[in-house]
């Protein structure tokens, strides 16, 4: 039984292999669980040693994004955490040190609209599915996150797409690559949802069968449902308070509401436990949905995508929203075509906590470049462009007291660059994510010899012939997104 257990986790590897992508951590991960298992064959989850002992950083510059930049700066890790930031720090014996003269280290990079590692992005078969959750289609073995690690990116909002009114919930995760899957989730976050306004959720562009169309197809159908929808969870919440005081008054013989999967999230939103992210393009939608969330009391976390978001910037600030946009993308569709390269800035001067995001696994690996364009687009400061892929999206998540920032007491997830992350000729040599090391260069490029040895020994297995070599035919692999889209409205027949 082990033989074979041995044999399935060896094809495993080389299915990797195949890829061309298999990422030093995860093998070393896979072998050293396959080790681990007992006889009997149950799995272990493995324990990890994040106090390794300490990892020194020694005479880096460091971007902080909180307290500006640090020349000939060392940075002790301990624990998982950042320990110290200082000049001249010292490590106890045996801890890894890293010379980092003439490198930049800077926050991991937090993407707060993405949609990696989900086998699913809309369920579009209802306009509200706030009973659906992304942490129930997540594939910890998407190559896309190695690549995204090699760009400098840590943490990720993983969102539903935008084919609804009122989408499913969201996940926040930690990049930890070939780690399990309950180690991706990151402790703590602030739940959310995701909303859409406009064209996606009305379905206007997409072809659908007349008999089978779905409501709403207008903007104001996309704003009914969602006013009716949080209509019906006032009076769930109304319904579950009087039970609960009839509970405390010590009542007998009560019977409780039934339970709604739909409306407990929304309840959630009007009790301040979960975070609404709404898709949105045009002014109008905006300064809508601004009017309902103060119609009923709740509160717009971010605004996602938001590129007429210049036009009503002081009214998002007002309302106390965040805006999670994109560098300089438009022009895709028609409530795309109002968008300008300066729409961050503007809004950043307006007082509107911005990000810049990714909605794309391949935009992902350079948001660092997103960022450097803010800076000839309208002006930002170095440190302010620096925020809106650190900082910033760390406040629009909650998370702001654990990552986003080089201070003492946060979490180590961190990069080191070979230049200025701003410069189009930097690259990542290294990622840390709770102080361990998730990304080498040197290791991934030390690795590429084996990984084509074995891709060969792969393509050479029998199941991998074709028909004329005794072979069977392999079966076909599953589509990719394509590179260069919106990944929020083409995947998974969100434009269907």
């Amino acid at each position: 039984m082990q033989k074979v257990k041995g044999k399935r986790l060896s094809l495993l590897l080389l299915a990797f292999a195949l890829l061309g992508i298999a990422p030093f951590a995860s093998l070393q991960n896979a072998r050293a669980q396959q080790q681990r298992r007992p006889r009997g064959g149950a799995e272990q989850t493995p324990t990890h040693n994040t106090a390794q002992t300490e990892t020194l950083i020694r005479n880096a510059t460091i971007l902080t994004a909180s307290r500006g930049t640090l020349q000939n700066t060392d940075l002790l890790i301990r624990a998982g955490k950042i320990a110290e930031v200082g000049q001249s720090l010292r490590a106890r014996e045996g801890a890894r040190v890293i010379d980092a003269t003439g490198k930049y280290v800077m926050p991991g990079i937090i993407d707060c609209h993405s949609h990696s590692m989900m086998d699913a992005v809309n369920e579009l078969s209802l306009s509200v599915t706030s009973m659906a959750r992304i942490q129930d289609v997540l594939n910890p073995t998407d190559v896309d996150l190695y690549r995204e690690l090699a760009g400098g990116v840590t943490t990720l909002n993983l969102l539903h797409g935008s084919g609804n009114a009122i989408g499913g919930l969201n996940t926040v995760v930690k990049i930890k690559y070939g780690r399990p899957l309950n180690e991706f989730v990151f402790p703590g976050a602030m739940p959310g949802i995701k909303f859409a306004l406009g064209e996606n959720p009305k379905r206007s562009n997409f072809p659908q069968d007349p008999a089978r169309r779905r409501y709403p197809a207008t903007r104001m159908g996309v704003g009914e449902v969602i006013r009716e929808a949080f209509t019906r969870a006032r009076d769930y919440k109304s319904g579950w308070d009087e039970y609960r005081a009839a509970q405390r008054r010590g009542a007998r013989n009560l019977i409780p509401p039934r339970r709604d999967l739909q409306l407990e999230p929304l309840v959630e939103i009007l009790e301040g436990k979960r975070l609404v992210h709404a898709h949105c393009y045009r002014a109008d939608e905006i300064l809508m949905l601004i009017d309902l969330a103060n119609e009923f009391g709740f509160k717009i976390k971010t605004f996602q995508h938001v590129l007429e978001g210049y036009k009503v910037a002081r009214e998002i600030a007002a309302h106390g929203a965040g805006a999670s946009t994109f560098a300089d993308f438009w022009g895709y569709k028609i409530e795309a075509y109002d968008a300008i390269p300066y729409n961050a800035a503007i809004m950043t001067r307006a007082g509107v906590n911005v990000s810049l995001n990714s909605d794309s696994d391949e935009r992902a690996r350079r948001l660092n470049i997103e960022a450097a364009k803010m800076i000839r687009y309208g002006g930002l400061t170095e440190e302010e462009a620096l925020r809106t892929i650190t900082l910033n999206p760390a406040m629009q998540l909650g998370i702001e007291s654990r990552v986003g920032s080089i201070d003492a007491g946060k979490d180590a997830d961190l990069a080191i660059w070979t230049a200025h992350p701003f410069s189009p000729y930097a690259r990542v040599e290294t990622t840390f994510v709770d102080g361990e090391i998730f990304f080498d260069r040197q290791q991934d490029l030390a690795r590429r010899a084996e990984l084509e040895r074995e891709r060969r020994t792969l393509e050479a297995a029998e199941p991998n012939r074709a028909p004329g070599q005794s072979g069977t035919p392999p079966a076909l692999p599953r589509g990719r997104r394509t590179a260069y889209t919106h990944d929020d409205d083409v995947w998974d027949g969100g434009d269907q």
